[in-house]
């Protein structure tokens, strides 16, 4: 098989052929059709996460279907479309998976980062840790539901019932997080890069009550702000949008570091917390919803081979939506 290999000496992939996965117990070999490129890929390869396989195939928003099954497989049969998320297997002996807490396990595997991931033409995964996906959607449009969608879903649900929602970093993540808070109610209001016309005109044309730049004051005070952009200085301006009570949530799973802000803006009960991975019980929910909510998924498709240009876009904010790796 293809793959887009990264080997740890730079920060460029290398295009290898590899020998096709083999399932072994409980495992499902997957064709892939597409793969969503995440921000958390860059950072494997930007090295801002220190502990990766080596070497490792990058992505964890893999959609395909079965072509293979190991033995002790169950809920899955030959030919079905499956989706594979960024949790690709835990303990389920720590505190937190007995807990019901999986997302915060002790010895978790993580697809495209400690498991081989979907920047290939191929790949074996847990089945116990796949996806059946909404049928609405095409595979390039199901890809950035396997983390942008369910990242997004996990972080809004940590807002509680705020009714006004600030979302800092219009991307995969934020793009699909604002039409579920639409449907659900809510006010959108959309920080993007200064200067990012194209984000704030799709952050308005998907239902935002206002969009503008990441150092600009909202028009009104916000009940919650969601990060996605990795900018530890968003963290103080999130905290002085957000009403006396509010919350903001730290989407990413990595961020630049906070500066030191007057403790004024973290006093009335103001809360900063952060989002960990995600449960499969957040992936039943979430696929279930986006089956019932019409969500445009905005992309922007590469071929396998052109991975490396598809982050250098990412990197340097040249992608509007969604980046997604289509096989087709």
């Amino acid at each position: 098989m293809r793959a887009m290999v990264f080997d740890g000496t730079s920060a460029l992939l290398r295009d290898m052929q590899l020998d096709d996965p083999v399932p072994a117990a409980g495992q499902l070999l997957i064709d892939i059709h597409a793969c969503g490129i995440c921000r958390t890929d860059l950072h494997v390869v930007d090295r801002d996460l220190t502990e990766p396989k080596e070497p490792v195939i990058p992505g964890h928003e893999i959609v395909g279907t079965v072509a293979a099954m190991g033995p002790d497989v169950s809920g899955f049969a030959l030919g079905d479309r499956v989706g594979v998320p960024w949790v690709g297997r835990t303990c389920g002996q720590c505190r937190y998976c007995l807990a019901q807490r999986e997302n915060l396990c002790d010895a978790p595997g993580f697809t495209g980062y400690t498991i081989d991931g979907g920047y290939a033409e191929r790949t074996v995964a847990d089945s116990r840790y796949c996806f059946h996906l909404p049928p609405r959607y095409s595979d390039v449009e199901a890809a950035p539901l396997l983390c942008a969608g369910l990242i997004g879903y996990r972080t809004l649900s940590m807002a509680g019932d705020a009714k006004r929602i600030g979302i800092y970093g219009f991307g995969a993540a934020a793009h699909i997080v604002a039409q579920v808070a639409r449907h659900q109610g809510r006010e959108v209001y959309a920080f993007t890069r200064p200067g990012d016309a194209a984000a704030q005109q799709l952050a308005l044309h998907l239902g935002a009550s206002w969009a503008g730049s990441s150092d600009d004051a909202p028009p009104d005070e916000l009940d919650a702000a969601l990060l996605f952009a990795p900018v530890g200085a968003l963290v103080p301006l999130a905290l002085k949008a957000v009403v006396k009570g509010g919350v903001v949530v730290c989407g990413g799973i990595h961020m630049s570091d906070i500066p030191s802000f007057p403790y004024a803006f973290l006093w009335g009960e103001r809360r900063v917390v952060s989002v960990a991975n995600l449960t499969r019980e957040d992936g039943v929910e979430f696929m279930r919803l986006a089956q019932e909510v019409p969500l445009v998924i905005e992309t922007t498709c590469y071929a396998l081979g052109e991975a490396n240009r598809a982050l250098a876009d990412l990197r340097e904010g040249r992608v509007t939506g969604a980046a997604v790796l289509s096989m087709a």
